[in-house]
């Protein structure tokens, strides 16, 4: 299956809210022509990327002496190669990509949280069933065709988990890997029986008829990180102060974008940056619990079942790995 975007097509996709770049760009976190120290940082384009365009919208980045210039991409691993080579300075995806750089000591850190899940009430991701398929529960996703964004991630091993505990067999879900703008599609046209899908595709589905079967981390640990965000040693050595400088501007954007108040500025950020959502959709929909400060010990649970389920050969050093900022 495709994804959505490759990092290697970087330099063709980039996205920028200061304005276009080309090849001449300059380097990593060199000044600007306004004296702002330039930042790429990939992001999902998903509806949890609202708060990273809203900071940027609202200034606050540029306050905290940054003009930053995101690039789109489909899963935190796919982050790493363009981040280890300097393509990259900021990443913020899930934390599978780092878990499994850290297991081959490439030098990558996670700086802080970005986005949660609920503990309780509806959640921000959820398994999905085409109607036609008569699955209504997890252990009928057993022997099935499940799509997630990225596979060997937190989306394959909490369904595996949530099958498990509904009393089916784990090991014969039939993950395949499709992006989750493309699973609306896939699931019609009857190529996948399920997707695993964050907002706005969970309600879109669920409006079609689709059948809602799990939230899978809400299922098995509630309030999990969805999304974390991670540099490199190499940058945190070399350029503290703009690590640093990254970092309360993040901080200070998740806790924007928590205020109530804020609320209609943050749906706004829906309708342009990486997602362009309709302002119908972008008013209604679930939005992440946003949040900078790192839960390691859910972060050990969920390396805890990727073992189990043989996703991780071992546990990576969460000590090494995670370096709040």
């Amino acid at each position: 299956m495709k994804k959505v975007l490759a990092l290697s097509l970087i330099a063709t996709v980039a996205i920028s809210l200061s304005g276009c770049t080309d090849s001449d760009a300059p380097t990593n976190t060199a000044p600007t022509s306004a004296g702002l120290r330039h930042v790429r940082v990939a992001a999902l384009p998903i509806a949890e990327t609202a708060a990273l365009w809203a900071g940027i919208s609202q200034g606050i980045f540029t306050r905290h002496g940054l003009e930053v210039e995101v690039l789109p991409a489909q899963g935190g691993a796919l982050a790493i190669p363009a981040l280890t080579k300097g393509d990259l300075d900021f990443a913020i995806g899930q934390p599978f990509g780092p878990f499994r750089a850290d297991l081959q000591d490439l030098g990558v850190v996670i700086i802080g949280n970005y986005a949660s899940s609920y503990a309780t009430g509806d959640d921000i991701n959820a398994v999905v069933a085409s109607k036609a398929s008569g699955i209504t529960r997890p252990r009928d996703l057993a022997g099935r065709k499940v799509s997630v964004n990225s596979l060997g991630a937190a989306g394959d091993v909490t369904i595996m988990e949530s099958v498990a505990k509904d009393g089916g067999d784990p090991s014969t879900v039939k993950f395949v890997e499709v992006a989750f703008p493309d699973v609306p599609a896939q699931l019609q046209a009857g190529n996948i029986d399920a997707g695993w899908v964050p907002e706005p595709f969970v309600s879109q589905l669920k409006g079609r008829g689709d059948t809602f079967v799990v939230a899978p981390y809400q299922n098995t640990i509630a309030g999990l990180t969805t999304l974390t965000t991670f540099t490199t040693t190499k940058l945190l050595t070399e350029k503290p102060a703009v690590v640093n400088d990254f970092a309360a501007a993040m901080k200070e954007t998740l806790a924007w974008a928590k205020e109530a108040a804020n609320n209609a500025a943050l749906r706004q950020a829906l309708k342009a940056g990486l997602t362009s959502l309709p302002p119908a959709v972008a008013d209604s929909l679930r939005l992440p619990n946003y949040g900078w400060q790192v839960d390691k010990a859910s972060l050990q649970k969920l390396v805890d079942l990727a073992v189990k389920y043989k996703v991780l050969p071992k546990s990576p050093n969460l000590d090494r790995l995670v370096q709040q900022k």
